[in-house]
């Protein structure tokens, strides 16, 4: 018996994948390449004896209808998405076009969101059509609700959980971080229709885990490495995963998931709905699609060029190493005013050394890294969210998928080893239509970034110091003995608070 309360999907919306064209070619069978894992021979999957499940509740409400190809054109370039895919459906411009059930609308209202941000707008009317769906947005774009409502919508149209079945969504994510910030959304929005989630990662005891999985749940939210450990101590199965979403695609390929990822796909069936996020769109990412997704609508927001958010000023500073510490607190003594600020190290020691240093000078300074404890993690995440410690350091660990409210200044203590990171530390500030500033120290070590560094400053309408300008150039780095960041905040007089 079906939960979706609001009304049943179109039967005839169901396409058995083993005669769908797929994404850069046919695909042959249903144990085609998407079901191995890397390893071994393919998974093999027998379509006929697995249950038919609903994924398409997409009506197209009379307001979207009306819209004229003109229209949707103008909507599109004015909020800067551009879409692929055939049969691609309108975009939406306000929650009740949508179609959503009254639960997930009220939901809505209770967070105080006034309209689709342009991720959803396109998304939501593309996941709830139940094709596969690729997703390419900048960090701090709404990207979690745009696959996390139509999740809840698809499991409230799925049969109850009987005993011993494993999730029907799937969530999969590279950092702890970002899995316990995706249940926390889950959570919220789940809760009126009593649908179940839990986190499953590393570094914390397995037990609370496994008890969830047992009790059962319709969501499962999990970092790769750990939910392949419950799968292999048979504490749950992806029998029942009709709904699969990688979120932040790139940054799990960055880390090295490739292989895991792979695993846990050959385990799950092959006609599911696959939502598929990135911040980028390297060829990893590209060739990973092509043989998990079929037919993918795909939606980019802004250029698919790297780019950052045009909400953060940027400034970049030509600095020593040996200068770094001396600028760090010179620019802290001018922007301090109780603001959070955040701070990127490259290494775990360099995080703990500066952070310790920090507090010496009497600086509300805490630090988050890989090797700290999770227990540890996050209580110096509450301490910052709380802003009982404004200023926190950190290694790349947070730098994506941290959604820390009210981060107003953002700082590259040191320059990190790509522009894509680059682009997703700064975009830590300037979230959810907020202002915010970054301020990198950039050394002569770094200058092979420079040129690529200035097209990202220029693209967002930022200024090129003329130090910075000549070393893109390929001239040798300047004498740093500049003033650098002066004059760029308001100060409190040389005193702190808490000092």
């Amino acid at each position: 018996m079906s939960r979706y309360d609001s009304r049943s999907g179109d039967p005839t919306s169901y396409r058995d994948r083993r005669s769908d064209s797929g994404f850069g070619g046919s695909v042959r069978s249903s144990s085609s390449k998407r079901d191995n894992d890397g390893g071994g021979s393919p998974k093999k999957f027998d379509l006929d004896g697995l249950s038919h499940f609903e994924k398409n509740f997409y009506v197209e409400s009379p307001t979207v209808a009306a819209m004229s190809e003109k229209d949707v054109e103008e909507y599109r370039l004015r909020r800067e998405i551009t879409v692929e895919g055939r049969d691609v459906p309108k975009p939406v411009k306000n929650f009740r076009d949508v179609g959503f059930p009254d639960y997930v609308i009220e939901e809505i209202s209770k967070a105080g969101f006034v309209e689709p941000t342009p991720i959803q707008a396109q998304g939501w009317p593309m996941a709830l059509k139940g094709r596969d769906l690729i997703g390419i947005a900048e960090t701090g774009s709404g990207k979690t609700l745009a696959y996390l409502l139509p999740a809840i919508v698809h499991v409230n149209a799925q049969p109850i959980l009987a005993p011993g079945d494993g999730p029907i969504v799937l969530v999969l994510a590279p950092t702890r971080e970002l899995a316990v910030q995706i249940q926390q959304e889950a959570t919220k929005f789940g809760a009126s229709s009593k649908i179940k989630s839990t986190c499953v990662y590393g570094g914390v005891p397995k037990g609370p885990q496994v008890r969830d999985l047992q009790k059962g749940v319709e969501i499962i939210i999990a970092t790769p490495g750990r939910l392949i450990d419950m799968m292999e101590s048979h504490h749950t199965n992806l029998r029942r995963v009709t709904y699969l979403v990688l979120d932040e695609a790139d940054r799990m390929l960055d880390m090295g998931f490739d292989p895991q990822i792979r695993k846990i796909v050959s385990q799950i069936r092959p006609d599911r709905q696959t939502l598929y996020w990135s911040a980028t769109w390297p060829k990893e990412v590209e060739q990973l699609a092509r043989q998990f997704l079929y037919n993918p609508y795909k939606v980019i927001i802004g250029s698919q060029d790297l780019k950052a958010n045009h909400a953060i000023r940027q400034h970049v500073d030509i600095v020593s190493e040996s200068q770094k510490y001396n600028k760090l607190v010179k620019l802290l003594e001018d922007i301090m005013d109780g603001s959070r600020i955040l701070i990127f190290m490259d290494t775990k020691k360099g995080c703990d050394q500066i952070t310790r240093q920090l507090r010496m000078d009497g600086w509300p300074a805490l630090s988050i890294h890989g090797d700290k404890s999770q227990a540890e993690r996050d209580w110096v995440l509450s301490e910052f969210k709380a802003g009982k410690s404004p200023i926190m350091t950190a290694t790349d660990v947070a730098a994506r998928g941290l959604d820390v409210k009210d981060v107003k200044y953002v700082i590259n203590y040191d320059f990190p080893g790509s522009l894509e990171d680059y682009v997703h530390r700064i975009g830590r500030t300037g979230r959810a239509g907020a202002k915010g500033t970054a301020y990198t120290f950039f050394t002569a070590a770094n200058a092979r970034f420079a040129k690529d560094l200035i097209n990202i400053l220029e693209e967002a309408g930022q200024k090129v110091s003329p130090e910075l300008a000549a070393m893109g150039r390929g001239a040798p780095p300047p004498p740093t003995g500049h003033g650098g960041f002066r004059d760029r905040g308001r100060g409190y007089g040389g005193s702190r608070p808490w000092s």
